[in-house]
């Protein structure tokens, strides 16, 4: 039997069953340098026509990026991050029915996009550090993403090394969410990343996906990002825009095994996957 996450996410005034299907998180990159989009859609305009495309192809969520995390990326300064992010998040909030999430690890660009309506933070360093960002999510009732990340961007792809990759995955979630909860987060707001292509080799990738399931142990909803990143690369050999179908194996493998959120750029062909995926599951 295929364990299953959480009844319901929380995030902000939104309650959502996580078990009804798996929903899919269309990423936006307002970005120059990220490895996958990045450049297109530093126009608010283009970025609102991508989002409204990625709604109407079936996206659950969406995410916007202002800072690329791609290996070896460099911070971005706070002002900046939010120059990219505010303009198309204060355009799309009041045309979009459907939950906002932001990728940020800066406290201060979270407390400003929440108060722009953003109703998740995904943070790719999962809430180090003293919390402050973790304590801006709780003060706005919002949903947090913890996902796990060996190293930083800099850094992580230089000859990462696990005893137990899932183990070690598990026990790094596992102390963050009692972190972010001790400072407040609502137990039902938190979802967990496992960080694929985030200080992981390539076999650590493939471990991971095939043992996802293992991180239902935490009690929380599960959120894979495997779109055209370097997993793929590490089997099938091929470049960014040759990825599409070895993505949909990794979204297939997650889905199997109970995830509750799939990020994609792609949203279309991973929208007619996983609804025939949750059908079958159903069947």
């Amino acid at each position: 039997m295929i364990q299953q996450s959480p009844l319901h996410f929380r995030c902000r005034d939104r309650l959502l069953n996580v078990q009804e299907k798996t929903r899919i998180i269309g990423v936006l990159n307002i970005t120059p340098d990220s490895f996958s989009d990045g450049g297109r859609f530093l126009d608010p305009g283009a970025a609102v026509d991508q989002a409204a495309q990625m709604i109407e192809e079936g996206a659950d969520i969406l995410e916007l990026g202002g800072e690329s995390t791609r290996p070896g990326a460099l911070p971005v300064p706070v002002g900046e991050e939010l120059r990219r992010i505010v303009p198309t998040l204060r355009n799309l909030r009041p045309k979009l029915t459907v939950p906002i999430a932001v990728d940020t690890y800066k406290p201060e660009v979270a407390r400003v996009v929440l108060e722009e309506g953003a109703d998740i933070i995904n943070d790719v360093y999962g809430v180090r550090g003293e919390g402050r960002l973790a304590v801006e999510v709780a003060e706005k009732r919002a949903g947090l993403v913890i996902m796990h990340m060996k190293g930083t961007p800099q850094d992580m792809q230089i000859e990462p090394r696990y005893d137990d990759v899932v183990a070690e995955v598990s026990a790094f979630l596992a102390d963050r969410i009692a972190f972010a909860e001790r400072l407040g987060v609502d137990p039902q707001s938190i979802i967990v990343d496992p960080g694929l292509g985030f200080g992981k080799r390539g076999q650590d990738n493939l471990t991971l996906l095939r043992h996802l399931g293992a991180l239902h142990r935490l009690g929380k909803p599960i959120m894979v990002g495997p779109s055209r990143k370097s997993l793929v690369a590490h089997v099938l050999k091929l470049p960014v825009e040759q990825r599409q179908h070895g993505t949909a194996a990794c979204v297939a493998a997650a889905v199997l095994q109970g995830a509750a959120f799939v990020r994609v750029h792609e949203v279309r062909p991973c929208a007619h996957l996983v609804g025939m995926l949750d059908a079958i599951r159903r069947a």
